[in-house]
């Protein structure tokens, strides 16, 4: 696969410059956080640029009040910040409200792995999906996070998209139609593996792993959290022999907890289990490549899992 040339965030920042160029209305907003693609829209667009300096609540407030005056609103800040110091506001003044105003989280999960707890976004999706209104996405590379500008742009409701930091490698062209809300690579039969944003890549060298000792796999890029398509999904897993989710995000109502019920409303009884952080291992500090190790989140823990435990060789139900 090719290396992307550009970070997860310039890619969707560059996307809205250039509508924003055309669309006076187009309004981005930032807590003093900022990127390269950014210099530009605030150089370029003074007008349509605010800094509102570390206050994320005022910030999203703020944010909603220019959306009912009629502006398109982004806010723009690393994950952690703009989602827990500020939940309170999330959830009256945009989701109560259902205000289109679109948070654009940079550093999900452990991106941020030397900072802590601090600025880890390993909770944001089980708080952003119980918001009532709120749509959520999880990009797995540039093209498709650039897509999501239009996306964003479309909506009459709150949107949250969590970014990682970084480049990766593409997975989908540029204007890739973001539409159905998952992709689906390979047709392995043997088991389905879903997984979201950068994690996709992981999945991915799983399923890589696994097919060498001839385990079908097939893998699902669920970007879209929220709103969900039951009907949808089921058909993408399909009906291997086992299904594993992985995230790099708590084991507590993240996208493990979404498939499982979808499966579990649907009386699907494949066995099922999740690779996600537990209680007791979820605040740390660390490299990142340590931090996954320890939570059996690498590929060769998740490999080795699959093929020698008791979840393979019995079929037993393991939800962990």
């Amino acid at each position: 696969m090719k290396m992307s040339s550009i970070d997860m965030r310039d890619a969707f920042i560059g996307e809205l410059y250039g509508r924003a160029r055309l669309d006076k209305n187009i309004i981005f907003m930032s807590n003093e956080y900022g990127a390269p693609s950014l210099d530009q829209f605030r150089d370029d667009l003074p007008g349509q640029f605010v800094n509102a300096a570390i206050s994320e609540q005022n910030l999203i407030s703020t944010a909603a009040g220019m959306a009912m005056g009629g502006k398109r609103v982004y806010v723009y800040s690393i994950a952690s910040f703009i989602t827990l110091r500020c939940l309170e506001q999330i959830k009256i003044d945009l989701c109560c409200m259902r205000v289109p105003v679109t948070i654009i989280g940079v550093g999900s999960c452990y991106a941020y792995s030397v900072d802590g707890p601090t600025h880890h976004a390993t909770e944001d999706i089980s708080l952003m999906r119980a918001m009532a209104n709120m749509q959520i996405y999880s990009p797995a590379d540039s093209n498709a996070t650039a897509s999501l500008v239009d996306v964003s742009l479309n909506s009459s409701d709150p949107m949250y998209i969590r970014l990682d930091k970084g480049k990766h490698p593409l997975l989908y062209e540029k204007n890739y139609d973001v539409s159905p809300g998952y992709s689906v690579f390979g047709d392995g039969e043997d088991i389905c593996i879903v997984a979201t944003g950068t994690m996709v890549h992981r999945a991915i060298e799983i399923g890589a792993e696994l097919r060498k000792h001839s385990v079908g796999t097939r893998i699902i890029d669920m970007y879209r959290l929220k709103p969900v398509s039951p009907g949808n999904i089921l058909q993408a897993i399909g009906r291997p022999k086992k299904v594993f989710t992985i995230e790099e995000h708590t084991i507590h109502g993240g996208l493990g907890s979404i498939i499982a019920e979808i499966m579990m409303d649907a009386n699907l009884t494949i066995p099922f289990r999740r690779f996600a952080i537990s209680d007791d291992l979820l605040y740390a500090y660390g490299e990142r490549a340590n931090l996954q190790r320890c939570r059996m989140l690498d590929v060769d823990s998740v490999v080795k899992s699959i093929l020698e435990g008791e979840f393979f060789r019995r079929g037993v139900q393991n939800v962990v």
